[in-house]
């Protein structure tokens, strides 16, 4: 069973920092682009950053470009998010999704695969 599970989420101060890991069971990253979306209350789901399979290209939204840092670790089967100085609009659900067509897109319709997600607050 193919499956993508989120860790590293939880509670930071405003301006603190978090690293999330989405882990692949059941397949091999490799040939996957993979895509970190976030949503928070009340709001839709939005492309944070995605990367290629072969971590050559990367992409992220405006309102975290200089903040986050996207990378992966083949060997691991696993995709980070570094996520720096952070603010309290950050906060949400944040999902990784996996796109076997490896376009690197920050729209969720390019993507087949979802984990369950990780929640992040950003909070004094």
């Amino acid at each position: 069973q193919l499956q993508l599970v989120e860790s590293g989420g939880g509670l930071v101060q405003p301006g603190g920092s978090l690293r999330l890991s989405c882990a692949a069971s059941g397949f091999t990253l490799d040939y996957y682009a993979i895509g970190w979306f976030r949503q928070a209350p009340g709001k839709e789901r939005e492309g944070v950053s995605c990367i290629s399979s072969g971590g050559g290209s990367t992409k992220y939204a405006d309102s975290v470009k200089g903040r986050f840092t996207i990378s992966r670790d083949n060997a691991k089967n696993t995709v980070y998010l570094q996520m720096n100085s952070l603010h309290p609009a950050d906060t949400g659900i944040y999902y990784c999704a996996g796109d076997p067509w490896d376009r690197c897109a920050l729209g969720s319709r390019f993507y087949d695969y979802w984990g369950q997600g990780t929640k992040v607050t950003v909070s004094s």
